[in-house]
Parts: C-alpha cells; structure tokens; sequence
C-alpha cells in the first residue's frame, strides 16, 4: 500500500478542532436562552444551525473514533480506511460549519487557519487521492470486504461465530422470501433463535437471559445483532429491540414481581413483545400522547389509537404508553407504561374481542420495506387492562416517559448494530458484484472509479463498527448516553449512503428484487427514521444536551 503519514496534519486538527467547535457551541446556546435558559422559540429559530452542530459532533466524535484506532495497534488496511475517513469527515466538518460561521460566532480567520493549515490539506489530498483509493479498493476486493477491525474476547468471538452461522443457515434462505412476499417472520426462524437466547439477551441470569446480573453486557447485544442483520434487517435484525426495550423498563421502574412475572416469558420468547408509544398526531413527541387509560375496579380501560406499532400483529405482549391522568397541562408527568397482552396472529388485520367487552383491532401498514415484523394500527376500545400490569405499580403512575426513554436509549445502540450489519452485507455484495460482473471487457472491480468507491464504503464501515462497539463499552460503563445519540444518527444515515452506493455499483441489477442488494437498500432507509427520527434526534436530543452542557459549563465558569 502507498505509504501515507496523515499524523501529522490530522494531530493539528485533533488538538485545536475542540476548543473552536467548543466555543461555537457556547455562542449558539447564548443566542438561544433568556435568562440564562434556553428558550423554545430562540431554539425553533435556530434549527439548522442546531442540527448541522449535532452532525458536527456526530462526524467529530466517529473522527476521534478512527484516530484512537489509526494510533492503536491496527492493521496497515485498518488505518488507511481511518485516516480516508478522517479526511471525509474533515471535508465534510468543514462544508457543515463555513456558511454557519456567522451564526455560530466563529471568527474566518480562525476558521480557515484551522482547515486552510498547509499539513491538514496536504494530508487530505494524499489519503484523497484516486491512486491512493484505488489501491485502498484493491484491498478490500481482495479481503472480499471483511473490514471494520474490532477487538472482541473469546467468548464474544464465539458468540459472533454461533450468529453469523445461524444467520447463514437458517436467516438468509428465508430472508428474500419473507420480504418480496411480505411474510410475518416465521417460527423457522423464531424457534432457533429463541433457543439461542436472542430475545433474553438484555434479560440479567436472575430473571431468566443471559445478560450478567450486575454488569451490563451491551457488547453482546451488539455483536448479536449485526450478525443477525447481515442476513436482515427485519426478518432477524430487529428482534431484539422489542424485548430490549420492554426489559429496559421493567429494570428500570417494575416491581420486583412484575420483573419475577415477565422477564423470564420475555427471555424465553414465550412472550414475543410490541411497542406501541407512537399516535396518529404524535411521533416523536412523547409527551403529547393522547390514548387514555381510565381506571376502573381491578384494572384500566384503554381507549385511542396507536401507530406504527411493530411486531404487534406476532406480539403477545404490547408495552403501551397511555395518559393516565385526565390533566392534558402535565404533558409528560401525566403517562404511564402498561403491559398489554393479547393473542398472536401472523395475520395483516386482526380484531381481538374481551370477554368484558373490550376491543383492540389492528391493521398493519403496507411499507416499502422492513417487512417481516409488519407496523400496525392499533385501536383501543374499552381495552381492559389488569391494575397489576401497570408498571412500577401506584408508584409507575405517571412514570411512562421516563420508562419509554430508558427503553428508548439502548434502542440507539441497538439501532447502531443493526446499521453496521445491513452495511457489511452491502459492501461484501457490492465487492462481490464487482468481481463477477464484467463491462467494457473488464471486471468492474479492475476500474479505478470502483475501487474508489469500495475503498470510500469500506472506511465508513469501518469506522462505524468501531464507533458502535466503542459507544457500548462507554454505556457498560454506566457513560456513553450523548455517544449513543451521536452513533444512532451517524451509523444510520451511513448505511443509507453505502447500500445506496452498492446498489448503484450493481447497476440495473441493483433495481431487481431478486438482488439482496435493492432489499438492503430499501431497509436501510427506514434506520434514520424510527428509534429516533434523524431531526428530532438531531435537534431535540443532541443539540438541546449540547446547548445545555455549555450553559452549565458557563455557570460554573461565571
């Protein structure tokens, strides 16, 4: 490989970026708080500059990411991909904060002394090169797109071994299937992967999983699920999240007796599980939800409707979000979390009757893509709930929010693996594809616009696995809730691009649905939108935690 050294230029990057991308944050959250709070409307009429600092930081911390990789022990390939991707991100970095310099408070002459210096430059256009592309490409041709160098112990190592078996043998033949004829995931597939331990992987040994009961085990979930979502995304990928998410609840706020009741049918995949938070008028915004749970002897009626409620078709187990408390001003503080069960249906309608008279009806939503799980509507007539299902018991009333967030949370780094997943399945597609298909008399992998192009998809792999596994190994550490936003948008809009890149690469054979290719594309799409959409996480999350750090740092400093 051409001998590139981007030490030099990327360190003077790394020592002086921070306190200018520091000082900008500060002015935006100045010009966005009334006596010393940050204002919604101030904050409404600085969006785009929020959003694009939030993408700065995401695409600055994936950089810092791939700098403590390329300084580390990694491979001659691992450390070129990082430092082209180093040399992307500054590009990109650079395009994000120039029109905004005005707005963020940064002075052009530190700007441009800063990505104008003469070793940044010169370090970009050698990684940047066409010639150096090509030969990074050739190598990523040759290892067949194997990139993304992690360090995993041994039984890590297994595990990743066990699922990327399973995910060949018993995911993939079915995958296609499932998603042109827009089938409910199979018991062929449910039943193995129950017996693995998937869906009790968030589940600690006490109740049942195989998560350690005082450790968080964050980077089993995430090896598991990549593997998994290398085969697909919605057929397998996805099957964790579910139960991940309604584990997260019952540790964080359950009584001991609903963790005693429920953990362990979740583990087993007795209980396979449903998340219904979102409403018609209400996506992100939680705490404006509408569907009412009225108490009543014994229990709670559930009347309103939900959407975009995953699995629920499948699902014995709903988690619901519902106001519980008649006040509308409360907003937030007036939800709570509910365990609903229901019968299981691979059916597209169904229409459940209680013997009480209550009824849930559910109609799942056609999409382009993610089939498999199906997204449903559900409605809620006098649904009749028992009072022991409210989670966290009287003391959960009004407790929803916070339940759905910490479930919500692990959500992002799980979304993050099911990213890294679809991508090595696309990059290893398109290398595939370039090997065998031959145009103008040579193989599309012998021309240098394609190695560039592998060589540009491979460090963004790259760099995003590492990103995702480092961000776990911050969250097992009781750290990482920012990285984990920042993972979740920058993983997610990766895979967007590099599937988009792999289909483009396959050409009219990319448009086929008979090519994996056009399936990882049109699943890739809707990462950036659930757990999270891109600009509610974006503006919301990011930049409003980011404002508000630098308020508090300027308190102190005051």
């Amino acid at each position: 490989m051409i001998d590139v050294d981007n030490s030099a230029g990327f360190k003077g990057f790394f020592d002086k970026f921070p306190s200018l991308i520091l000082q900008a944050t500060e002015n935006l959250a100045r010009s966005c708080c009334i006596a010393g709070k940050l204002d919604p409307q101030r904050l409404d009429q600085e969006q785009v500059a929020s959003y694009e600092l939030a993408w700065v930081y995401a695409e600055y911390r994936a950089a810092s990411v791939a700098w403590e990789s390329y300084n580390g022990t990694a491979t001659e390939l691992q450390q070129g991909l990082c430092g082209i991707y180093i040399a992307s991100a500054a590009q990109s970095i650079r395009t994000r904060l120039e029109p905004l310099l005005p707005v963020l408070g940064i002075e052009p002459e530190d700007f441009d002394r800063l990505f104008g210096a003469g070793e940044l430059r010169s370090t970009m256009q050698a990684l940047l090169a066409p010639a150096y592309l090509a030969e990074v490409g050739q190598e990523v041709i040759q290892l067949q797109g194997e990139v993304g160098q992690v360090t995993l112990d041994d039984d890590k190592e297994m595990m990743q071994t066990a699922f990327r078996k399973l995910a060949v043998d018993i995911v993939e033949p079915l995958a296609e299937s499932i998603h042109r004829q827009d089938l409910t995931v199979p018991e062929a597939i449910l039943k193995p992967l129950g017996e693995m331990g998937v869906f009790g992987i968030s589940v600690p040994q006490q109740y049942g999983g195989t998560a350690p009961d005082a450790d968080a085990d964050n980077a089993s979930m995430i090896v598991v699920t990549e593997a998994l979502s290398e085969a697909s995304l919605a057929a397998a990928g996805s099957l964790i999240t579910r139960p991940e998410i309604v584990t997260r609840a019952l540790l964080s706020g359950g009584t001991e007796a609903q963790r005693v009741r429920w953990l362990p049918q979740v583990a087993s995949g007795e209980k396979l599980c449903g998340i219904a938070i979102t409403e018609p008028d209400y996506g992100s915004d939680v705490a404006g939800l509408s569907v009412k749970a009225s108490p009543v002897a014994g229990g709670w009626l559930l009347n309103g409707a939900k959407t975009w409620c995953t699995f629920a078709g499948k699902a014995q187990l709903l988690f619901v979000i519902a106001r519980t408390d008649t006040d509308r001003s409360l907003g937030h503080k007036g939800l709570s979390a509910l365990l609903v069960e229901k019968p299981s249906t691979d059916k597209h309608e169904f229409c459940f009757d209680q013997e009480s008279g209550g009824r849930l009806t559910g109609r799942s939503i056609p999409t382009i893509g993610y089939r498999g799980m199906h997204s449903y509507d559900l409605v809620f007539e006098d649904y009749w709930v028992p009072e022991a299902n409210l989670i966290g018991g009287a003391e959960g009333q009004g407790r929803g929010f916070y339940l759905a967030m910490a479930g919500l949370t692990g959500g992002r780094i799980q979304t993050a693996a099911r990213a890294s997943g679809v991508m090595r399945a696309a990059l290893k597609a398109a290398v595939r594809y370039s090997q065998n298909r031959k145009v103008f008399g040579a193989h599309l992998g012998d021309y240098q616009l394609t190695r560039a192009k592998l060589a540009k998809m491979a460090a963004q792999v790259a760099v995003s696995r590492c990103f995702t596994y480092r961000v776990g190994e911050l969250l097992d550490c009781g750290e990482g809730q920012m990285e984990a936003s920042l993972v979740k948008l920058f993983a997610c809009r990766s895979a967007e691009w590099i599937t988009r890149e792999a289909l483009q690469i396959h050409g009219g054979m990319g448009y086929a649905e008979e090519t994996a290719v056009s399936r990882y594309f049109i699943d890739a799409r809707v990462l950036s939108i659930f757990e999270g959409a891109e600009e509610t996480l974006a503006l919301k999350v990011i930049a409003r935690q980011l404002l508000q750090d630098a308020l508090n740092k300027g308190e102190r400093h005051s």
